[in-house]
């Protein structure tokens, strides 16, 4: 699976020169080997430079937008090319552009426009024209990235419904491509397929807050938990884990789980963080009440008291 260079250097596909060339030398100066003794700092310095090349000069990174990973792949006649097998009529200025499309995931459905119609059933290619590549969104719940696996989803295009078998990897963020080689669009003449992308797109979840790797978790406990001091269960993505709640904590407290977020497969995993929200009782008992009361006349913490 490789990595769009847009989120290699941490920029929108928007930016502009100024943008990406700040964003290069702030990231090129962390990750440079000399700098930087991490063992993946030198690949990452490497992945740094090969995205501000191609994203750095006008001309290139309109092929990368055009066409993906596999821009270097494309013949510079392409256009020529395509035009001298559709003529007038088709494409308009600029040549076809690839679509992105909304939808698919798993269980869902994705509608793909014919990028070429008939355009390679018709005669006229003069050589061999590589199909373009296609770009869907996948929905994956919190859980689905956590975990990765194999999945078999569907996604509507011009000639029906058709079923693929993909492996998501373990830890995927959103706005990551998973490729799947030659699914794209049909080549003309002896022309090699395009390639399908999924971008991923993590959805909202009730309990997980995602920010990069690390996920943000509220963590419910008794007013004698935060007081005492607790050990805790905690929902991950992964299952229930164990957290310690130290005496005196407040609502607001963060407590960090080291290597609980997100797996990063070509690095440090991310961090999970509990965020201690202070819960009472929906309706106290009398020996409850009675308690409260005896603690209320027995201390002198005042909250609103500047400390």
């Amino acid at each position: 699976m490789a990595r769009d260079f847009y989120e290699v250097l941490g920029v929108s596909r928007d930016a502009d020169e100024e943008e990406i060339q700040q964003a290069y030398r702030n990231l090129a100066r962390k990750h440079h080997p000399d700098v930087n003794k991490a063992p993946e700092a030198e690949e990452r310095f490497k992945e740094l430079n090969e995205a501000y090349s191609v994203l750095s000069d006008p001309k290139t990174r309109a092929r990368y937008d055009r066409f993906g990973e596999d821009f270097r792949q494309i013949p510079e006649d392409y256009d020529e090319r395509v035009g001298a097998g559709v003529g007038a009529g088709f494409g308009g200025e600029g040549g076809p552009r690839v679509r992105y499309v909304r939808g698919g995931g798993f269980g869902g459905g994705a509608d793909f426009e014919d990028l070429f119609g008939g355009l390679f059933g018709a005669g006229g290619v003069r050589g061999p024209v590589p199909g373009a590549d296609q770009e869907a969104e996948l929905p994956l719940t919190v859980e689905d990235a956590y975990r990765g696996g194999h999945r078999s989803i569907t996604l509507a295009g011009p000639d029906g419904q058709r079923s693929y078998d993909v492996n998501v990897p373990r830890g995927v963020v959103d706005g990551q491509r998973i490729r799947l080689a030659g699914q794209g669009g049909q080549g003309g003449g002896d022309g090699r397929s395009g390639d399908l992308y999924l971008r991923v797109r993590v959805q909202p979840h009730p309990q997980f807050r995602l920010e990069g790797r690390d996920i943000h978790v509220r963590l419910p406990v008794t007013p004698w938990e935060a007081a005492l001091g607790a050990t805790v269960p905690v929902p991950t993505p992964g299952g229930t884990a164990k957290v310690t709640v130290p005496e005196s904590s407040s609502s607001g407290r963060r407590l960090r789980l080291r290597g609980e977020g997100m797996p990063n497969p070509r690095g440090k995993d991310g961090d999970l963080y509990a965020e201690v929200r202070i819960m009472v009782p929906p309706k106290l008992t009398d020996r409850e009440r009675e308690l409260f009361e005896d603690l209320a006349a027995t201390s002198s913490f005042d909250p609103r008291t500047p400390r």
